[in-house]
């Protein structure tokens, strides 16, 4: 069952309604997609996802108070509450929040390290600098997450000034979707930088959600 509003449809089981013996999954919503796959996959009819605004990484600062709002309102209803996000540029204080709450989040600092895994991650930056990753949710929302953002459809001039400093466009792949590597090539193209493409799967994503075994 997917609480609140769907970023997608979804169907939902109405006998979810008691959430006594259930786990929620409180998540980035540019990872809706892959965790509702991954519960269907593998059965994990247990798990209640609600997902905070994927924008909220356009002001990091925000997501530690926006994850402890949607904890507490949750805390007396399920069993166990997993955060779906890594540190995500909050400098360590979204794990202040999970202290003082009991929540656990997957390990990492961005979804680009727990999609690669960590050591991997750690390799890939040391292997070459000045990488911009992509996602199958950023090859999706491009436009309105990188492009709009900064301003590049009015002000195209600034593309060299933002990516000077990069060296290549790397897409992180987590399904074997054509239209999304064209959609990540077409964003290559767009900031003027050669592509590479890396097919990661759901990484670590998979064993967290696991994790959320009920009794």
């Amino acid at each position: 069952m997917l609480v609140g509003e769907p970023l997608f449809p979804v169907e939902t089981d109405g006998s979810a309604d008691d959430k006594a013996g259930r786990v929620l999954v409180i998540a980035c919503g540019a990872l809706a997609r892959e965790i509702v796959a991954i519960r269907e996959k593998n059965r994990l009819d247990h798990l209640d996802i609600t997902c905070l605004p994927a924008k909220l990484h356009n002001s990091p600062e925000k997501i530690p108070d926006e994850v402890r709002r949607a904890i507490l309102k949750n805390a007396d209803t399920y069993s166990d509450i997993l955060i779906a996000y890594g540190d995500c540029g909050t400098g360590g204080l979204l794990d202040k929040v999970l202290e003082e709450t009991g929540a656990r989040r997957i390990d990492g600092a961005h979804c680009y390290a727990f999609f690669t895994g960590i050591d991997e991650f750690d390799q890939m930056e040391d292997d070459q600098l000045g990488t911009f990753y992509l996602t199958d949710f950023l090859a999706r929302h491009f436009q309105t997450m990188v492009i709009e953002p900064l301003g590049l459809d009015w002000h195209p001039h600034l593309r060299d000034m933002y990516f000077a400093h990069y060296t290549r466009v790397l897409y992180l792949a987590q399904t074997d979707d054509p239209a999304l590597e064209d959609a990540a090539r077409r964003a290559a193209d767009r900031l003027g930088l050669p592509f590479e493409m890396r097919r990661t799967g759901y990484g670590l994503l998979q064993p967290f959600l696991d994790k959320g075994q009920t009794d």
